[in-house]
């Protein structure tokens, strides 16, 4: 029922899909630019239309009453920023002690702009030994573009500037917001 959904609100809203995910059980999704709450959206529309279970990490707010069910059915891991605690390790674990997982993130750690990317992603895939798939959300030409898994080498600086490559003319929502 749910790909049915994804597959119609794809469909209806202009969006189409350029790429196609592996077919892989483990990786981590590297998605930009995340300038909008509706960059949410367009998301979940694309995993339901894909029939991918994916898990992703969100502020704890966002997990408060019956949207915390939802954001938990949907795949939602609450993190409370204001505790320090070793969440790549925690991720790296959950990779290795699970036989599928598929782990989204927005790298930018956030809509607004910034200067420099997140690493914890990087880390997590390094760690874990699974490879990062870059996902753009391009509202230019209303495509979610897919790109070939990479394979991280240990040196971050290069990974992460392949990474962006992938990035380079795509068309946020707000695109005074995205910054490579």
């Amino acid at each position: 029922m749910s790909h049915g959904i994804g597959a119609a609100a794809m469909s209806l809203s202009g969006w189409r899909f350029d790429g196609a995910m592996p077919n892989e059980p483990k990786f981590v999704i590297s998605v930009a630019p995340h300038t909008s709450n509706w960059d949410f959206c367009v998301g979940i529309a694309a995993v339901f239309a894909l029939r991918l279970r994916v898990s992703f990490l969100g502020k704890d707010t966002l997990f408060k009453g019956p949207l915390g069910l939802f954001m938990r059915w949907l795949g939602g891991i609450p993190v409370d920023r204001s505790v320090s605690r070793d969440r790549v390790a925690e991720s790296v674990h959950a990779f290795k002690s699970n036989g599928q997982l598929v782990l989204a993130v927005a790298p930018e750690g956030t809509r607004k702009r910034v200067a420099e990317w997140k690493s914890g992603f990087y880390y997590v895939a390094h760690g874990a030994g699974v490879p990062i798939v870059p996902v753009a959300f391009d509202y230019g030409s209303r495509a979610v573009r897919i790109g070939a898994p990479i394979i991280t080498s240990g040196d971050r600086e290069a990974d992460i500037a392949t990474l962006k490559s992938f990035y380079r003319g795509i068309v946020a929502r707000h695109p005074d917001q995205f910054q490579l």
